[in-house]
């Protein structure tokens, strides 16, 4: 029996084509959301709730990096978990959140 030729993985360009832009996304959203801290007063959000914020994006920047690199290591394609998007998601949506909340009291940064 001969064995069947091995075919290219389809999911392979698709996978880059979705989630390439999607990580810079995220990285673009958490460096907006280190800048909204910049500039919010506490009237808008306590300083002990920045704080905290501005831990959980620098967080997530580094793992949003550890992930890159581990994805352009692998000698493959490779997806990430849905584990370690949501939480990033929901920063995403804090931002938003912290940006609609300055843009409400005249600040655009």
């Amino acid at each position: 029996m001969v064995p069947a030729p091995s075919q290219p993985d389809p999911t392979g360009p698709l996978l880059e084509e979705i989630l390439v832009p999607l990580l810079n996304d995220y990285a673009e959203s958490f460096d907006r959301g280190l800048l909204l801290l910049d500039h919010c007063p506490e009237t808008v959000m306590a300083a002990a709730e920045q704080a905290d914020l501005r831990e959980r994006l620098d967080e997530a920047r580094r793992s949003l990096g550890a992930a890159r690199a581990l994805r352009a290591a692998a000698p493959k394609p490779m997806g990430l978990a849905m584990e370690t998007i949501t939480p990033w998601h929901r920063l995403v949506v804090e931002v938003w959140s912290l940006s609609a909340r300055l843009r409400a009291i005249g600040i655009r940064p």
